[in-house]
């Protein structure tokens, strides 16, 4: 494989320093040449170091000239540094080689990137929550980030969750009528974009927002009960940008409890008030987010999505038909 690999903390302060050195561990033994910056262990209150350091540790990456730069961890801290990052420089990068991989908070350097110069990355793991386990990365995780290294990744596909069927609905007719449009259908060429909720809300409004038409709008979050995803659904709703895409894509929303007041609202209530919302397919089950089992995305670049039944398949290779 023999690829640099570079590896930064924008973010939140690495607390788990032995999971980070499995996950380093793990990377190199796949043939990675691994790179670690120098501020990758810092501390500064909840923040990887100080907004300097960490800004610092950002432009060294985009100096590096490595083939891929991969966050230690997620947490909060890249919001606030927004108005700082040289996006010219960092596409430039991009252009010439370099994918930087991330999601959470990474998700706002991603958008920011996409707003302000059109360029793509990859939604992907970190070293720690990624690669840090002590029993390993979980085997489609795995399999998925490889074939990324290699360039033979071009689509995914996942199955949708079982719905509880009316009584006498046959599940294609049961389908059909929640996406208000047949079962099984090819829509092409839409642009990927997305990734946190939260963090995708909290750029509506900024320079920092990808004003994208005809998308593939992927969402995920973690911790957060299913009214407050609903709320952010709604803000995104409301603000317009929902209807201008072509899918919104639905990923794993974790960590989260339900209480007696909640009477039976939660995430299937969630998802089908949007698509009663909206007349473009609401797909959900999209295996990424902060679980284990997750693929990886092409934030930026078109692709393909084909639904059948509940069998769906994302494409973005370059001979999708």
């Amino acid at each position: 494989m023999n690829s640099h690999l570079y590896v930064i903390s924008p973010s939140g302060a690495v607390r788990d320093k032995a999971a980070f050195k499995r996950g380093v561990r793990y990377l190199e033994g796949l043939g990675l040449q691994v790179e670690v910056d120098s501020g990758v262990l810092s501390s500064h209150f909840r923040f990887a170091g100080d907004d300097t350091s960490r800004l610092a540790a950002l432009d060294r990456a985009i100096a590096s000239g490595s083939d891929w730069v991969m966050l230690s961890r997620g947490g909060y801290g890249l919001t606030r540094l927004l108005h700082q990052i040289p996006y010219k420089r960092m596409a430039k990068a991009v252009s010439k080689g370099t994918q930087f991989m991330g999601f959470s908070d990474f998700t706002s350097v991603q958008m920011a990137l996409l707003a302000q110069t059109g360029a793509g990355t990859w939604a992907g793991p970190s070293v720690v929550e990624g690669f840090g386990s002590v029993d390993g990365p979980d085997d489609v995780l795995e399999s998925c980030f490889i074939d990324v290294l290699n360039h033979r990744f071009e689509g995914t596909g996942w199955r949708q969750p079982q719905e509880k069927l009316p009584s006498g609905m046959r599940h294609e007719q049961f389908h059909a009528k929640r996406l208000g449009m047949e079962a099984a259908f090819h829509l092409k060429d839409g642009l990927v974009w997305g990734g946190n909720l939260s963090v995708l809300c909290s750029l509506v409004g900024t320079p920092y927002f990808p004003q994208v038409v005809s998308g593939f709008l992927f969402l995920e979050d973690v911790g957060e009960h299913p009214y407050r995803v609903e709320r952010l659904l709604t803000q995104l709703l409301h603000a317009g940008v929902l209807t201008k895409q072509k899918a919104i894509v639905l990923g794993q929303f974790s960590d989260y409890r339900l209480t007696p007041h909640d009477r039976g609202f939660d995430l299937k209530t969630v998802t089908n008030w949007l698509r009663s919302q909206l007349k473009i397919p609401v797909i959900a089950g999209l295996p990424f987010g902060h679980v284990r089992r997750k693929v990886l995305l092409p934030v930026g670049r078109h692709a393909d999505l084909v639904v059948q039944g509940r069998e769906v398949l994302l494409l973005w290779g370059d001979e999708v038909d």
